[in-house]
């Protein structure tokens, strides 16, 4: 399996993300991110699963966490009622699935014939997920200056998918140097902005050109807004991979349900995506063969040459 991403000779750059090319001129990456949405129910899980193969999704993520790591012992101790308890540690506990769970998510994915990663939060959980042969792993936008994890996870050899959310200018020069040095060419930006959900005048869409001008990869963006519109109009600005939260029903218990979308707008997302790549087309000037007939009716004349 190729790891690197390749440049033709019109300088296209593109990931091979398990069979997949992601980057310039490949149909764009679209990933259902399931994250914690779950609930810590399998059967939940499941259907999730089911919602983005129905709508055509390439993948589906998750989040893995070693909760004593990622959280301090005040914090795991800190009030918070919730349905597997009243502290924050029950629920971080009882959000995360064990082995034989993300054995039979592994097993359920492969039987539906969809990509399934992870974002790890913690040098554990990298190996954790890489018992599962991840086609990639996610680097999310709260682990993005942890510097050792990039390092670590890079160096499982397998491709990146990086969210920038909460970074400025400096931070994200600096993980790019960071991941050029571990990864170099094997990596996707993702453009985030981590506010849940995410209000339209937050999105600064335009940080996609930026993101791909200033340093030449591949870039994505990874959505927290409610609706499926701005999403789409990454894809026209130039997004390779798109990644948003999904959920069966925003009204669900949990705290990323309302930057999610429900089936029907993970659907709709997806269609206009692959709506788009039909219709930007290849850019040659061409008169089609359909248009022949219109010529006879609407011309009165043909002198350009004469």
């Amino acid at each position: 399996m190729l790891t690197q991403r390749d440049k033709d000779t019109d300088g296209m750059k593109t990931v091979v993300i398990g069979d997949q090319l992601v980057g310039d001129g490949q149909p764009c990456f679209i990933i259902g991110e399931i994250g914690i949405n779950h609930n810590g129910d399998l059967e939940v899980t499941k259907s999730l699963i089911d919602t983005a193969v129905d709508a055509g999704a390439d993948a589906v993520k998750f989040q893995k966490r070693t909760v004593d790591v990622v959280y301090t012992a005040d914090e795991l101790a800190t009030p918070r009622e919730n349905p597997f308890g009243d502290t924050n540690g029950q629920l971080k506990w009882g959000l995360e699935f064990d082995e034989a769970a993300y054995q039979e998510i592994d097993r359920y994915c492969k039987e539906k014939g969809i990509m399934w990663f992870a974002s790890c939060w913690d040098e554990g959980s990298v190996d954790f997920i890489d018992r599962f042969d991840p086609p990639c792993y996610k680097i999310a936008s709260a682990s993005f200056t942890d510097a050792d994890l990039i390092r670590y996870t890079a160096r499982k050899g397998k491709p990146l998918i990086v969210s920038t959310g909460m970074g400025d200018e400096k931070q994200v020069t600096r993980l790019v140097e960071i991941l050029e040095e571990e990864l170099p060419g094997n990596y996707v930006l993702m453009h985030t902005v981590s506010t849940y959900p995410a209000e339209i005048e937050e999105l600064n869409l335009s940080t996609l050109i930026t993101l791909r001008d200033k340093f030449d990869v591949p870039v994505g963006y990874s959505g927290h807004e409610r609706g499926v519109a701005e999403s789409v109009m990454t894809a026209v600005m130039g997004a390779c991979a798109i990644e948003r939260h999904i959920t069966l029903d925003r009204a669900m218990w949990g705290s990323d349900q309302a930057a999610s979308l429900e089936p029907k707008g993970l659907s709709l997302l997806v269609r206009d995506v692959r709506t788009w790549e039909v219709a930007r087309g290849d850019g040659v000037i061409r008169l089609y063969d359909r248009e022949k007939p219109i010529i006879e009716k609407l011309r009165r004349k043909d002198t350009l040459f004469s």
